[in-house]
């Protein structure tokens, strides 16, 4: 009987992995979001204000993990990674959604 490999580690680089799975899903799907925004105002924006702030967080999470380039050193944690992530959301937040993206992402950066 074949050996089942077992689930994937959530680390530093399954979170890397998920944010440019993310970016490109969102660059996909922009213009689809913008198309259907009306709320709070019909300024066509979502889709992209979303893609913006994923693509600066993504920024701010390869620019922390380039810092790892030391073979001798520590691999940067999941804590690390994902509070980067969050902190690149919130500075480059766009509008409204992205604001509440960033929010969202600072959570999961805290527990």
């Amino acid at each position: 009987m074949a050996h089942e490999p077992g689930p994937h580690t959530l680390d530093a680089e399954a979170v890397r992995t998920w944010s440019s799975l993310a970016l490109a899903a969102l660059g996909r799907v922009r213009e689809d979001i913008d198309a259907i925004n009306v709320y709070p105002v019909a300024d066509a924006d979502t889709g992209t204000n979303l893609y913006l702030t994923a693509e600066a967080a993504d920024r701010a999470l390869d620019e922390s993990l380039a810092g790892v380039t030391d073979p001798t050193a520590a691999p940067a944690s999941l804590a690390e990674a994902v509070r980067a992530y969050a902190h690149g959301a919130l500075i480059g937040a766009r509008g409204n959604s992205g604001t509440i993206l960033a929010q969202l992402l600072r959570g999961v950066a805290d527990v």
